[in-house]
């Protein structure tokens, strides 16, 4: 098992008191879990929310080199966006895109330290309704120009047939029911964590609250082999499995570029690609991808004028 800590262990490595340990779970999101009682907190989680929440980086000691043919894409997995990068690298020979799965938080850290060109994101803000502009604005030093990937559906994975009768978020704290959850750092987490305290569910009270899995498809699989019984995902997922959806909200799933890189070819042909109709042909094989504003420059509150 990973490092476990105290509260204790805690106020002690961020230099500060155990009172201010539990607002910081209360109001900041510190990862932890009650045991017999008493809060534990998972050593590498309380890492990651530190280095999440830095803001100050020291500068970089290279950047990015020029671009040569090599795209790099970090963020939030999206079984679209795979198969969108397959095509881009079939397509155009000359360049290789590739991927890393380190969740929507990941991906603009991965961005504001240079490591990426285009960071993946679908972090719901405070107002309910909007994606990614608070959290570009907080997390990067500068506005990233933001790319509509595309528009899909959120909600539960269930078991085919719905056996535990689940029909809405409250019911997972129901206790014959077992769920699979995703990391921290990825927008599904949040949404999942924002619906739950609409109901006053506490995560913590949920059997399979922390077991984590890395991507939409890995949630599903949890679901389909019996381990769980529902799983926050996208429709995508229940459709190629075969499993029941209880939809909750449609959310816009970006691509977020530094102005910088903008115009680097491997950018222009990936943005380029999203206009043609072997995308959108691709994107139909799906259920629960909405493409009508996948490759427009998105700007804020654009959507509140729908």
């Amino acid at each position: 098992m990973k490092n476990l800590l105290s509260t204790k262990d805690v106020a002690r490595l961020l230099g500060i008191n155990e009172k201010m340990v539990y607002t910081l779970v209360s109001e900041k999101g510190l990862p932890a879990t009650k045991v017999t009682g008493k809060w534990i907190f998972p050593g590498h989680l309380v890492e990651q929310w530190i280095e999440t929440n830095t803001i100050n980086y020291p500068s970089q000691a290279s950047n990015l080199p020029p671009y040569h043919g090599l795209l790099i894409i970090a963020g939030s997995n999206d079984p679209l966006l795979e198969k969108t990068i397959s095509l881009f690298n079939r397509t155009h020979t000359d360049h290789i895109a590739v991927f890393g799965n380190i969740g929507s938080m990941g991906g603009l850290a991965a961005l504001k330290k240079n490591r990426c060109h285009i960071a993946t994101s679908h972090l719901l803000q405070d107002d309910d309704s909007e994606y990614n502009f608070d959290f570009a604005t907080r997390e990067l030093d500068k506005t990233p120009a933001v790319v509509n990937f595309c528009r899909r559906e959120q909600g539960l994975l269930l078991q085919k047939g719905n056996p535990k009768k689940i029909k809405s978020i409250a019911d997972l704290a129901k206790p014959d029911t077992i769920i699979v959850n995703r990391p921290m750092s990825t927008g599904t987490r949040l949404l999942l964590d924002t619906e739950l305290k609409k109901t006053g569910t506490q995560g913590d009270k949920i059997k399979g609250y922390t077991h984590e899995v890395n991507r939409h498809i890995d949630v599903g699989l949890e679901i389909l082999s019996g381990k769980a019984d529902a799983g926050l995902a996208i429709r995508p997922v229940a459709s190629l499995l075969g499993l029941n959806f209880l939809p909750l909200r449609w959310e816009r799933y970006d691509l977020l570029i530094s102005k910088e890189k903008f115009f680097d070819k491997g950018v222009q042909l990936l943005i380029g690609l999203l206009h043609e109709k072997i995308f959108s042909d691709l994107a139909n094989s799906f259920n629960g991808y909405d493409i009508n504003s996948s490759g427009k420059v998105i700007f804020p509150y654009e959507d509140k004028q729908e």
